[in-house]
Parts: C-alpha cells; sequence; structure tokens
C-alpha cells in the first residue's frame, strides 16, 4: 500500500484514551485516529489494511508490562516502526455536580486503577475495571450518578464535559507508559508523516524461545554482553502451548542493518529454537 498524505492510526480505547494522546504525541496533528474496542481490533485494523500504524502500550513503569499486547506481538505480522513515551497523568472524573466526598466507585482500566491504587485506598474508593479510561468517562456521563467517578485524563473530561474532582492522583509523579508504532511490513510512511528528528539511535525487539537445556538463556544473552550490546528490557512470558516453557521479549539498543547487530542475530539462531525479529526503530528520549 502507498503511502497517504495523512497517515490513519488505530488505537485501543475511545476518543481521549491515553493511546490516543500516544498517537497524537508521536504523529502529527493531521494524522487521521481510529478508535478501536480492543487490542487485538488494534492489530487486526492494521493487518487488514484499515489503518496504517497501531499504537499500543507494551509497559507501564509502574504497572509493568501489558500481557496481552505481548502475547499479540508473537503472533502478528507485524513490524515495530517507533516508540513513544508518554507522561500517564490520572484525573478522578465524574458527572457535573458531584462532589469527591460522594463518590464510593471509580471505573477504569487495570492498569490505570493500578496506577492510583494507594490514592484509591486512601479516598476509600471501590475500583472496578473497565476496557478503557476514556471509556469509562463515557460511561459515568451516560449512568449519571453521583457517587461514581471515572479515572482518565484531563482531555477525555474535556470531551465528554465531565467534571475533574482531583487531579494527579496517580500514586507515583513519575508515571510513564511506553507505546509502539506497528506497521505492515510493507507500508513504507514518509518523514513528513511523523513528528521525529533523524539522528536519534536505534532500538531493535525481538522474541525467541530457548531449547530445554542448562545454560541455554545465559548463552544467548552473553552474546550480546560479548558485542557490547545494551539490552534495554528482558521479559517472559509463558509458551501457553507446553507448561513451564516461555516466550524471551527482549530489546536492545542497535538497528539490525548494524554489523554487530547482524552478528549476533546469527549467533544467538542456532541457540534458539524460534527467533522472530519485530523490528528496529528511532529510540525515544523519556
Amino acid at each position: 500500500m502507498a503511502a497517504t498524505a495523512v497517515a490513519s492510526v488505530a488505537f485501543q480505547g475511545e476518543r481521549g484514551a491515553f493511546s490516543e494522546m500516544a498517537a497524537l504525541q508521536y504523529f502529527h496533528k493531521g494524522a487521521r485516529l481510529v478508535p478501536c474496542k480492543s487490542f487485538a481490533d488494534v492489530f487486526s485494523a492494521v493487518e487488514k489494511k484499515k489503518a496504517n500504524f497501531a499504537v499500543i502500550p507494551v509497559e507501564n513503569s509502574i504497572e509493568g508490562s501489558v500481557p496481552e499486547v505481548y502475547d499479540l506481538l508473537l503472533k502478528t505480522q507485524l513490524k515495530a516502526k517507533g516508540e513513544v513515551y508518554h507522561r500517564v497523568r490520572h484525573c478522578l472524573i465524574a458527572d457535573k455536580g458531584s462532589k469527591l466526598t460522594d463518590i464510593k466507585r471509580a471505573y477504569s482500566h487495570p492498569q490505570a486503577l493500578g496506577q492510583c491504587r494507594q490514592y484509591l485506598q486512601k479516598k476509600k474508593i471501590e475500583p472496578l475495571p473497565t476496557y478503557d479510561t476514556a471509556g469509562s468517562v463515557k460511561m459515568v456521563k451516560e449512568q449519571g450518578a453521583k457517587d461514581i467517578a471515572a479515572i482518565a485524563n484531563r482531555r477525555a473530561a474535556e470531551l465528554y464535559d465531565m467534571e475533574i474532582l482531583d487531579e494527579g492522583i496517580e500514586d507515583r509523579k513519575s508515571n510513564y507508559t511506553r507505546f509502539l508504532i506497528l506497521a505492515r511490513s510493507d507500508y513504507h510512511y514518509k518523514k513528513k508523516d511523523i513528528n521525529k528528528k533523524d539522528g536519534q539511535q536505534y532500538k531493535t525487539s525481538i522474541i525467541f524461545s530457548i531449547k530445554h537445556v542448562p545454560g541455554a538463556l545465559f548463552g544467548i544473552l552473553g552474546e550480546f554482553a560479548k558485542r557490547n550490546l545494551n539490552l534495554t528490557k528482558v521479559e517472559s512470558r509463558p509458551t501457553k502451548e507446553t507448561p513451564w516453557e516461555y516466550n524471551f521479549y527482549v530489546d536492545f539498543e542497535g538497528n539490525v542493518g548494524d554489523s554487530k547487530v547482524k552478528q549476533v542475530l546469527k549467533a544467538i539462531k542456532g541457540k534458539t529454537s524460534y527467533l522472530k525479529v519485530l523490528g528496529s526503530y528511532r529510540k525515544a528520549e523519556l
């Protein structure tokens, strides 16, 4: 598919979701945004050419990785084209006329609820999980009750004309979510499609499974150390096929076009039972 003047970007959630904010941060404002119900729908939208890009959260600095996304990355043919760190600032949002002291329940995505756990406990507010942060604001507005609230960002409150009862309620102020930008391998975007500068360092993401022998993982990670390639993340997920066997998700600094990266990928291929290169992309700044 040829590159278009305006990139279309799929994200999970309603308008005002943090994923939409990350998309606006990474892409120019002219990008056409495509809301999707689930993470699987986001992947499908790009795979079926209903969108050019997917913006997917992979990890949060407080709550850690997003397991469902890692499982989808294993199956997809989409390639990683970029990343962005988005500062997450949560608000307690309710219908107009509501009072903070009246709030008994708060709806939001499980990740958002986890990031505000101490606040909710202190205020004695019951956390109730929903599929999306911005979607919870929409739901609270539709219900119209004065004793319920949603946890989302300021943009969601503005979009749905709701009242912010409290802001900055996340337990840690250094709260960031890392998003991956995915695209089909046959889609080549124009430089003007994205809001990035040249000259940045690169990062590469891979997935592999290991042979069931002593020292297998040590032997693979040692290949990176030999070439002085810095690992920025190592994550394991069950294969879901054989009990107690895992797939490993590894991010490291370098581009697949670099000689050291070519060498390490060649070296570890024979030591893995499965190896998938998700792609190389410009390293985002926090």
